[in-house]
């Protein structure tokens, strides 16, 4: 009897952590995939159906990123507040109401206001998140799994591409705004449901964050993270109505943003253990390299397997890079992992705050987005670069 209850023990272990890992999964798609990234299907329906200017889109996506970083600026410096389930409940109310009442008015002033605080909850959500599964895997013995919780991002990501083109359909632009936040209800309270359950039995594992080394071993990292943001969002707002305003490509627009998350979703596994084979460093060139050849390509793609090719080559880095730059954050913070995840994300949403403005402004007065796309490109270069020079990269990482 006492054999059988030991082997039964690691099962319930492994069931439980996958509960937690699959409730955090869904916080994600709630959080980042819809509450976040929604904005770049949907603002094509927003430009065909009110006129929508490039820089005023510019403004409403500088506005949520600005958010994002005052909420990643507030978990630096207050890290209590990561372990407040009201400050958390909270965030998670605001990033639904911001999310459907996005279609409740036509006035630029409220819609700004919205994408602002649905950026903070969208910060708050995406760092408490991190820690607490992190944390409940680790304990368990599955910390391997964790690279796996940001795959939530891209399947919001792909949930939402394929939901608006018929939600579009229904009732146009409002339409999809209140249906997406109304599928993201009903996710939350799932999410909620199975990701309740904690993990009580505590695996025994090697303790390699009993030493800090404090914000000076990343700032490298971070600055690197910087550019990656910078560069990055410029496809990840506007990659759908580039594609929308492409002749011949117009039908396939909303569905590029299902690419991009369908290619996202295994990116976070399958970088991560490209990453323990050779390393984080050469991971992470690998990632940069990719990412700002596709945008290259996204400059004068024509074809279907051009935008694809843009697309998945996207999909396919962007999360993959946020995964192990958090994970190499980690790892050089020890017991601050979450501080270091705060920091980082705050670099991170800085260049995402200034990228959008940045190349709405530039879309509207050179008519077209070939010299954005451009400066992404070097931006995501420039990152690379800086990885390259970044010597606090151990050895023991490609372990």
């Amino acid at each position: 009897m006492k054999t059988e209850s030991t082997n039964r023990e690691p099962s319930q272990r492994e069931w439980d952590a996958l509960k937690v890992l699959v409730g955090g999964m869904l916080g994600m798609v709630v959080a980042m995939g819809i509450g976040r990234f929604a904005f770049t299907p949907i603002l094509p329906l927003m430009q065909r159906d009110l006129g929508m200017s490039n820089t005023l889109a510019g403004w409403l996506a500088g506005l949520n990123y600005l958010g994002y970083l005052a909420g990643a600026v507030a978990c630096t410096i207050a890290p209590h507040l990561l372990r407040s389930r009201l400050i958390a409940g909270g965030a998670l109310l605001l990033s639904l109401a911001t999310t459907i009442f996005m279609g409740a008015t036509l006035s630029a002033f409220w819609w700004g206001v919205m994408r602002l605080g649905g950026g903070i909850a969208s910060a708050v959500l995406f760092i408490v998140i991190s820690a607490e599964v992190g944390k409940t895997l680790a304990r368990s013995g599955y910390g391997h799994w964790f690279g796996s919780l940001y795959g939530g991002i891209g399947f919001g990501i792909a949930l939402s591409g394929l939901i608006v083109p018929q939600l579009d359909k229904a009732g146009g632009w409002v339409a999809a705004w209140v249906g997406t936040g109304s599928i993201a209800v009903i996710l939350a309270i799932i999410g909620m449901a199975v990701g309740r359950k904690r993990v009580h039995i505590q695996a025994p594992t090697a303790d390699s964050s009993g030493k800090t080394s404090g914000l000076r071993s990343i700032w490298l990292l971070g600055v690197a993270y910087f550019f990656e943001g910078l560069g990055y969002i410029v496809t990840a707002t506007f990659i759908v109505a580039i594609i929308a305003v492409t002749p011949g490509l117009e039908a396939f627009a909303p569905y590029s943003w299902v690419a991009v998350g369908i290619s996202s979703i295994p990116s976070t596994i399958l970088w991560p253990h490209l990453a323990r084979r050779i390393g984080y460093k050469q991971a992470l060139l690998a990632a940069y390299a990719l990412q700002a050849a596709g945008i290259l390509v996204s400059r004068h793609a024509t074809s279907i397997v051009e935008v694809m090719f843009a697309a998945v080559s996207f999909g396919g880095t962007f999360l993959g890079i946020v995964a192990l730059t958090l994970a190499e954050g980690n790892l050089r913070m020890g017991k601050e992992g979450g501080r270091a995840a705060a920091f980082l994300t705050a670099s991170f949403s800085v260049g995402q705050v200034l990228g959008p403005i940045i190349a709405g402004r530039l879309a509207d007065r050179q008519d077209g987005f070939s010299m954005p796309l451009l400066l992404a490109a070097v931006s995501v270069t420039l990152a690379g670069i800086l990885i390259a020079l970044d010597g606090r990269f151990q050895t023991q990482n490609q372990s």
